[in-house]
């Protein structure tokens, strides 16, 4: 559940700082243009991912070979990304559905279960590389900046994002508290608290023209923010999760002398 929200929350996010990014810059930031440059970019970026995403299951049917099936997902994630990106529409929901549609189709069998395995391996490496580069390029960024001079404004901005944060958390939660889809009380309290802002943040903040208004200071406020969400929110994750019983107190796992050894 958090994993999926997630995803959800960053691709929303990202159609709409490039929409928005767009339509400032070609001076047509009105409420019309904005929804409807919004409308076409997600539905656009769908259909791009879906293309993508159903040729490379038909391809990666014909083979059992786990390195090949590796390389179908890779050119599922870039492919979609370039299509949607050469129409003008969202490359980020285009590899995001591309990546849901060979997910979630085990029952197709497309893929062998040493494929999925290594698929899954691959790209989880593959994530962790490129948030330890996004992390290492804005580290060497804020060397020469002055991160001390916005420290009161990232803190107004970090109590406004908690606060959007349990509005929309909360909010959205209560809509289903009657149904069989309710979330529990200490799941929407990890839902809050586990919102971290990390690499798209950073990466979207970099992204900004270097001539855009104020951007040293939107830069280095983004950092303050992410320093805040994983330093404070990460490290206080685990607590949580065992005050609100969501995992055992004492949840760890005693090896063998053999393995400590080792």
């Amino acid at each position: 559940m958090v994993e999926s929200e997630s995803l959800l929350n960053d691709g929303t996010v990202a159609v709409l700082y490039g929409v928005a990014l767009a339509a400032t810059a070609g001076g047509t930031a009105t409420v019309g243009g904005i929804t409807g440059s919004f409308l076409l970019t997600v539905v656009g970026g769908i259909i791009c991912g879906g293309l993508v995403g159903g040729a490379v299951l038909l391809l990666a049917g014909r083979t059992e070979d786990h390195l090949v099936e590796i390389t179908f997902s890779t050119i599922a994630a870039y492919g979609s990304f370039f299509l949607a990106e050469h129409f003008h529409v969202s490359g980020v929901l285009a590899t995001l559905t591309a990546g849901v549609l060979i997910g979630n189709t085990a029952s197709l069998g497309a893929f062998s279960k040493r494929g999925r395995d290594a698929v899954v391996w691959f790209w989880e490496y593959a994530g962790f590389v490129a948030n330890s580069l996004i992390f290492l390029l804005i580290g060497l960024r804020m060397v020469t900046q002055d991160i001390l001079s916005v420290i009161p404004l990232a803190a107004l901005v970090v109590f406004l994002l908690l606060l959007g944060r349990a509005v929309a958390v909360y909010g959205c939660c209560g809509l289903f508290a009657g149904s069989g889809r309710r979330v529990s009380a200490p799941h929407q309290h990890l839902l809050f608290w586990g919102g971290l802002r990390g690499a798209l943040a950073l990466a979207l903040a970099l992204g900004l023209p270097a001539d855009f208004p104020k951007h040293d200071t939107i830069v280095s406020v983004a950092f303050a923010v992410v320093a805040f969400s994983v330093i404070v929110q990460g490290l206080t994750i685990t607590p949580l999760l065992k005050g609100l019983g969501v995992m055992p107190k004492d949840s760890g796992v005693k090896k063998p002398a053999a393995d400590l050894d080792r």
